[in-house]
Parts: C-alpha cells; structure tokens; sequence
C-alpha cells in the first residue's frame, strides 16, 4: 500500500489527542494551530459521535492546515465488509488520515487496509496498547505472538505508519521489520500521565517519531499554548 509519506512532514513534533468537548477543542486549535511543532491533531470518539466528524473536520480546516487524524477506539475490529464503508465516511469528512488496530483477524485487516488505499487514506496502525493486563503475558486477553503478526502483515502491505506504546517499548525489538527499515514513522501514545519517558523513546527512536499527548496539554488550568511549548522544548521537538 502506496502511503502518503508527507503527512507530517518535520522528523519529530507532538500530535495532540483533542478527546474534549467542541469548546475546549478549539480553544487547543486556536492557541497551537502556529506551533511548528505540533504537526497534527488526533479526533476521537467524543467529538465524532456527539458533533459529527464533517463538522469537527470543518471547524480544524477553518484555523488550520495541520493533519486531522481520527482514532475509532479501535477501529478494522469489525467484519471486513465494513471497512470501505468506514473509510468512505472518514474520507467524506475531510480527514487526513485514520488509526487501525486490526484486531478482529487477518482478513478484516486486509480488507480495512485495502479500503484506506482506495480512498488514498492514511494509516496509522497499532496492535500494542499502553495500558496493564492487554497481552497474555501481562494477564490479558491478546496473544503475544499474534500482535506481532498483524504489525508484519501490515509492514507486509505497505504500512509505514506504526503507534507503539512508550510504556511498553521493548515490545519493539519483537518487530522485524522495524529493525531494518530506517525510514518508518512512530507515533508514540502513553507518555507523560501514563508513565511513558521521552528520554527512553529518544535512546530508542531517536529521530522520526511522533509523540501523541492530551490531557497532559489541555487538562493543564487553561494554559495550553504555554504547556505545548514547554513539552517541545523538553522534546526536542
């Protein structure tokens, strides 16, 4: 799959995860949108289901030219027939790109991926998540192994695009692919409030990686502009 390289086009920068009301999001667009680092925003299910994605896209576009990225919690987990119909939506809406965690099997994964290629959509692709007891060997219900199966199959289709959990990081050398190919792009949740250290991403990564933060931005007394500055700089970004 043919992915769209440019989507952010700085090696390292923070996405912000606006999972808000309508108001407090653009409150974040209007103090961030002529941040140079932060390169895109992440939409979420709040604001899709209680506005309306068209309209959520809409008003971003208005303050900003900045990727809008939209998280289904999770989407490509249902049956693979739903996938074109998902991405057709998605793409309707005006968005620049859509997260899959395929966690429903291969075939739905394969027909979800094909359908973001038809629409000329990016994606970003988990199987990881930050959180305790989601593996097996954490206690959880996913297999270990099988999680390593659905990143290859994606690198396998042209997926350059992969969130991996700061809190979990070395999951990554269970990757292949990502210890040969010098030229993918991360997208790193779980840091901050969730225990993740940049510190550990950047001895890790050390450069094309994007760090997805929200409440550790807005959720700080309403200095938002202030709080993304600061946690570039600490960044590196």
């Amino acid at each position: 799959m043919k992915t769209k390289k440019d989507l952010i086009h700085i090696s390292k920068s923070i996405i912000v995860a606006c999972d808000t009301d309508l108001d407090l999001y653009k409150k974040i667009l209007h103090e961030t949108h002529d941040i140079p680092g932060i390169s895109a925003y992440k939409v979420g299910v709040e604001l899709g289901l209680r506005y309306g994605l068209p309209e959520v896209v809409s008003i971003a576009k208005d303050i900003t030219d900045k990727p809008i990225i939209y998280d289904h919690q999770k989407a490509c987990t249902d049956i693979p027939e739903m996938g074109h119909k998902f991405v057709k939506v998605c793409k309707e809406a005006g968005l620049d790109a859509i997260i899959y965690f395929p966690l429903s099997g291969p075939q739905s994964q394969k027909e979800w991926i094909e359908a973001a290629r038809d629409q000329d959509m990016t994606v970003l692709l988990g199987g990881y998540m930050s959180h305790p007891q989601f593996l097996v060997s954490e206690g959880g219900y996913i297999h270990d192994e099988r999680v390593i199966n659905l990143y290859n199959l994606a690198y396998e289709m042209g997926i350059r695009d992969f969130i991996i959990p700061s809190t979990k990081l070395h999951l990554f050398s269970n990757l292949p692919f990502a210890q040969k190919d010098t030229k993918l792009n991360y997208y790193l949740t779980g840091l901050i409030l969730q225990g993740g250290k940049i510190q550990e991403v950047d001895t890790l990564l050390k450069e094309r990686y994007h760090c997805i933060i929200g409440r550790a931005i807005y959720g700080s007394d309403n200095i938002i502009r202030e709080i993304s500055l600061k946690l570039l700089e600490e960044f590196h970004c």
